[in-house]
Order: structure tokens, then C-alpha cells, then sequence
């Protein structure tokens, strides 16, 4: 084969995958919202910040946390700001999420670490949250995480 039409055929290979890669990452304007209310979620946490996850939580929210624990909002936001836990960085590795109308599911990997009664901890997990908007703000009303052990 001519090394001119080999050339021509990667190219064109390449600029076809280039294509079809950028529109599969074409993100909404409301997946882009929800996808940011999960990092002030995160640094809301981070840093103890119980009035801005109250902003961000449906007062419905069921959490289920890594270790299977079952929380309400009240209890969620009371674990954030107990005493002993000190999370030095909450952050997604990875995200994305998908709107159905007035609700969006976001899936990722997160990674925490942190103290915890003065011992150091590293996690990382899945997590699946389910956000609702109703008169045009999104909240959380389900988040469910799960610990990736290797």
C-alpha cells in the first residue's frame, strides 16, 4: 500500500475517533451543575461546612455509607461535624452524570483521607447519588457508596 494513502486513512481514522469522542463527552448544562454541586459537596464536607451540605441535601436524603450504615440528613450532617473526624481531602477521581427531566444520577470513584480519634485513613470507594430539582435548585435525596478494596 502507498505510504500516502496510509497516512491519509490514519488521519482520517484519527479525526473520525477524534470526532465521535467529543460528542460523547458533550456534557448538559444541568449535568454540568449537578456534576459541580458534587465537588461543593465535597469541600463542603471537607471542611465541616454543615450549613452548605444542609443547602445541598433534600431534607429526604437516604444515605447509605461505605460500611453499610443506614443515615437520614440529621444523622448525616451530625457525622460530618463529630469530633475525632478530620477528612484532610475528599475528592472525585472520576464522575459524570445523566438527567432524566427533573432528576440526575451521578456515578464516580471518590478518594478520602484524612484522622479519625487521631488515626489516619485512606479511602476509596464508588458512589451513586440521585439529585432532584424542584423549583430549579437540585438536591441530593439518595447517595450510596462502596469501599474499592484493592
Amino acid at each position: 500500500m502507498n505510504l500516502r494513502l496510509i497516512v491519509a486513512l490514519f488521519v482520517s481514522l484519527l479525526a473520525l475517533v477524534t470526532l465521535s469522542h467529543g460528542r460523547s463527552q458533550t456534557m448538559s448544562e444541568d449535568e454540568g451543575r449537578v456534576l459541580a454541586l458534587e465537588t461543593a459537596w465535597n469541600h463542603a464536607e471537607q471542611s465541616k461546612d454543615v450549613a452548605a451540605l444542609d443547602q445541598l441535601l433534600a431534607p429526604e436524603l437516604i444515605y447509605i455509607d461505605y460500611d453499610g450504615s443506614l443515615m437520614n440528613k440529621e444523622q448525616f450532617l451530625a457525622a460530618v461535624k463529630r469530633e475525632g473526624l478530620s477528612p484532610s481531602q475528599i475528592v472525585n477521581e472520576s464522575q459524570s452524570a445523566k438527567v432524566f427531566g427533573d432528576c440526575a444520577v451521578v456515578t464516580g470513584i471518590y478518594r478520602e483521607k484524612g484522622t479519625s480519634n487521631g488515626k489516619p485513613y485512606t479511602r476509596r470507594g464508588r458512589f451513586t447519588d440521585t439529585w432532584v430539582r424542584t423549583d430549579n435548585t437540585w438536591r441530593c435525596v439518595a447517595s450510596q457508596s462502596t469501599l474499592i478494596l484493592h
